[in-house]
């Protein structure tokens, strides 16, 4: 095979840092599946007019086309989803009558955007969602939960401080219809692009939008406020707008922050933040974006919000609200950099030496008992010199070593790190937890910094 020529925005990781990779993903089922949250995996292609209903991704999306397709036969009429909300939606739909609502799912998959590969920007990438989804109405403090679940599960990483940012479309759009303006949607449209724009160039934007100097100077006021409790509430009402929606968001958010505030979160902040106001248009109520300390340029790593139209069989509406983190979009960048990876890049925490190849079953035999009492274990590839066996396995981060019974001397272990041998018996010699599994190894000061990969 000719040497293969590497292609962007599909990641691969070596070994031990796949081992890293597992380890958030473990940790993420686990805390997932301690709050009713039940698995969930949806296929890989949904059809076209599905996955385009929204309009706003149409040009990423991956298109099926058979390789014998004759010419002008065109796609399938299938693509690869870009995200596991859209496929969620038509899971709902067709699985309505088995679900038990309010309907708790996590979902983490593999998907696939056709954009430019850059850090952070990926063709093939890894998510983990989670929503609750109820029929016809879905009461706000599912909105609380499904915050603190997932606040919950980031404060348990291996990875650097996240900022959750929170905000309240109601809060927003009750704002604008306070401040008089007709088009909402499109002033709030404007003021995403408020880290991207300067004062200036937003103003110019806002004033296309039919608003005044005094709305826009008010606009950006609100956006300029960020707490890390409710006392938001008050700064937003000291700017003098009024409205009945405005109300009932500003309540929504100060009952968010407030239940976050009493959770414990390592490594973790929260802040009512009045810009976020998040893209796409089918958000209804409570957003979240969320920060990796260091690494803003990513963008958010988290992000997601309240929708009350999920999905729309005719007859019923399922409104849900859920959240998305990006764990190829959160990993890579620290992986790349060497920040986080494990201990070594096999999952064995023993290595049994051969003294020939006559007693190879011997060796298997020891291996097996082992792995009977859940010791990951394997032979050496060869019976070479016992010192030749010990310097293989310290180059793939095995910790002990095995010696079988040779002549008077009986079984013994070597913990090849301490230096340190003693007899044992494979029936009953178990290593510290620590040592069965590969240990998350990280170059930043984090509560996780030296546990093994599960949690």
């Amino acid at each position: 095979m000719a040497r293969p020529t590497p292609l962007s925005g599909f990641p691969e990781f070596l070994p031990a840092d796949r081992f890293a990779e597992q380890h958030v993903l473990d940790h993420l089922r686990r805390i997932f599946e301690l709050h009713g949250f039940a698995p969930v995996e949806t296929r890989a292609v949904e059809t076209m007019d599905q996955l385009l209903r929204k309009g706003e991704i149409d040009k990423e999306v991956y298109v099926l086309r058979r390789l014998q397709a004759a010419e002008g036969e065109g796609d399938a009429g299938m693509g690869l989803h870009y995200d596991l909300t859209v496929p969620f939606a038509r899971y709902v739909l067709e699985n309505a009558g088995k679900l038990d609502f309010p309907f708790r799912r996590y979902q983490i998959q593999k998907v696939w955007r056709g954009e430019r590969p850059q850090e952070g920007r990926f063709r093939e990438f890894t998510q983990a969602d989670i929503d609750v989804v109820a029929k016809d109405a879905l009461p706000f403090h599912f909105d609380v939960e499904i915050a603190t679940v997932m606040a919950e599960a980031l404060s348990g990483l291996p990875v650097p401080p996240l900022r959750i940012q929170v905000n309240n479309r109601k809060l927003l759009e009750g704002f604008y219809r306070g401040l008089g303006v007709a088009d909402t949607a499109a002033v709030m449209r404007a003021m995403d692009k408020i880290d991207k724009l300067s004062e200036e160039a937003l103003r110019e934007l806002l004033a296309k939008e039919g608003l005044d100097a005094d709305q826009a100077s008010k606009c950006l006021a609100l956006a300029a406020i960020r707490t890390s409790d409710s006392s938001f509430a008050g700064e937003v009402r000291a700017i003098g707008v009024s409205d009945p929606l405005l109300d009932e968001g500003i309540e929504e958010l100060a009952a968010l922050v407030d239940a976050l505030g009493e959770v414990r979160l390592d490594g973790v902040s929260v802040t009512a933040d009045l810009r976020i106001a998040r893209g796409l248009d089918y958000y209804t109520g409570t957003v979240f974006e969320t920060e990796l300390e260091g690494f803003e340029h990513l963008g958010s790593i988290c992000s997601g919000g309240r929708y009350e139209k999920l999905a729309d069989d005719g007859r019923n509406v399922y409104p849900g609200v859920g959240i998305s983190l990006g764990v190829t979009r959160l990993l890579v960048p620290l992986v790349s950099r060497g920040h986080l990876t494990t201990s070594r890049s096999v999952p064995s925490a023993v290595l049994v030496a051969l003294v020939d190849e006559e007693s190879r079953p011997q060796s298997n035999a020891i291996a097996g008992r082992l792995r009977a009492r859940g010791i990951p274990a394997e032979v050496a590839a060869a019976p070479q010199k016992f010192g030749k066996q010990i310097r293989y396995a310290e180059r793939r981060g095995i910790p002990y070593v095995w010696f079988p019974a040779v002549g008077d001397t009986g079984e013994q272990v070597k913990d090849i790190r301490s230096g340190e041998q003693a007899d044992a018996d494979a029936d009953t010699w178990t290593p510290p937890a620590e040592d069965l599994r590969p240990a998350v190894v990280t170059t930043f000061d984090t509560p996780f910094e030296t546990r093994g990969a599960t949690s």
